[in-house]
C-alpha cells in the first residue's frame, strides 16, 4: 500500500494516540515507515533496508524489527527504499518525506523468490583459484589479524538428494598466510599449528540439513593439530553459473566459530595486563566454487 501520506501534520499529531504521539522530529525532517510481510501476512524481522535519496546515495540503512518495522526520521526530500530478505524476492518502493510529515508505504508484502537450481549429481571438486578460505583472530584483545590458507583440494558428491550429499575438504597448514612472515613461521611451529607434525587440516562431513531459502547446515569432523570435533559450516547457497570455458560452477559461502582451546591450541602468552596476545575464539569465513570432476 503506497502513498498514504499525512501532508503538513507534524508525525506527533498525525500519529496521535499511537506510538508515534512522542517522537521529537526536527523542522527540516519528516518520518518513513512501513511494515515489512510475508505472503501469508507474518511479520519479517531482520529484512534488510536502504534508504537512498534522488541522486542514488544512501541516507539509512538497517534491518527490520520483530514486527518487521521500519521507522527511520530523515529530512524532507524524495526517496527510493529497497527491502530484501532471504528467500524473498527485493522489494523497491518510492516515498516523498515533507518538513513534519510522516510518509508510510503501509504493509510492503515480500513475495516467496524461486530457490536457485542445484548442482547436478555426481562428483564435483572444488577449484582453488576461485575459491578462499580465510580466518579472523583477536589479537591482544583489541584488534583483529586477517589470514588465509593458499593450499587446499576438496571434492564434493552431489546425491540425488542434496541432504545426503558428503564432502572433503584438506587443507595444507604450512601455507598458511598472514602477510606477516615472523607471525606465520610462529603459528606454524608447535606453539600453534605444529606443521611438522600434524601437516594437514581436514574436514569431512555427510551432513547437509537445509534451513530454508537458500541456507543449509554442513556439519562434519574437522581434524586440527590431531584432534577431531564436530562443526558445522552456516553455508549460503549462490547457485549455478557459467565459467569462461563454459564449464558449469556453483558456488557458496560458509562461515563457523572454531575455539582453539577445543584443538589443544592452548598456547597461553599474557601481556603484563592479563590479556592473551591471541584471543580464544577463531572465525572461519569461506568462499567456495566447485566444478564437475574431470
Amino acid at each position: 500500500m503506497f502513498g498514504r501520506w499525512f501532508g503538513n501534520k507534524t508525525a506527533a499529531g498525525a500519529a496521535r494516540g499511537n506510538a508515534l504521539a512522542g517522537l521529537v522530529v526536527p523542522e527540516s525532517a519528516g518520518v518513513l515507515s512501513c511494515r515489512v510481510l510475508d505472503p501469508v501476512n507474518e511479520a519479517v524481522p531482520q529484512a534488510e533496508f536502504v534508504l537512498t535519496d534522488r541522486a542514488g546515495r544512501k541516507v539509512i540503512g538497517g534491518e527490520t524489527d520483530p514486527y518487521g518495522s521500519v521507522l527511520a526520521t530523515v529530512p524532507a526530500g524524495e526517496y527510493r527504499l529497497a527491502v530484501t530478505a532471504e528467500g524473498f524476492t527485493p522489494f523497491h518502493g518510492s516515498a516523498t518525506v515533507t518538513e513534519g510529515g510522516h510518509a508510510s508505504l503501509g504493509d510492503v508484502t515480500l513475495q516467496v523468490s524461486a530457490p536457485p537450481q542445484l548442482p547436478e549429481p555426481g562428483d564435483w571438486e572444488i577449484e582453488p583459484t576461485h575459491s578462499q578460505i580465510g580466518f579472523t583472530a583477536r589479537h591482544i584483545g583489541m584488534a583483529r589479524i586477517h589470514g588465509r590458507f593458499n593450499n587446499f583440494a576438496g571434492a564434493v558428491r552431489i546425491a540425488d538428494r542434496m541432504e545426503d550429499s558428503a564432502m572433503h575438504v584438506v587443507i595444507d597448514a604450512a601455507s598458511i598466510d598472514t602477510n606477516v612472515q615472523m607471525r606465520d613461521d610462529h603459528l606454524r611451529s608447535s606453539d600453534f599449528l605444529d606443521v611438522g607434525r600434524y601437516p594437514t587440516l581436514e574436514f569431512y562431513s555427510d551432513r547437509f540439513v537445509h534451513r530454508g531459502g537458500t541456507r543449509w547446515g554442513v556439519s562434519g569432523a574437522l581434524t586440527l593439530h590431531g584432534v577431531s570435533r564436530t562443526v558445522t559450516l552456516d553455508t549460503q547457497y549462490l547457485g549455478l553459473g557459467n565459467g569462461l570455458e563454459g564449464e558449469t560452477r556453483a558456488a557458496c559461502r560458509a562461515t563457523t566459530q572454531l575455539h582453539r582451546e577445543d584443538f589443544t591450541l592452548t598456547w597461553q602468552t599474557m601481556l603484563a595486563r592479563g590479556i592473551a596476545v591471541v584471543g580464544p575464539s577463531i572465525s572461519i569465513d569461506m568462499d567456495i566454487q566447485i566444478v564437475p570432476k574431470g
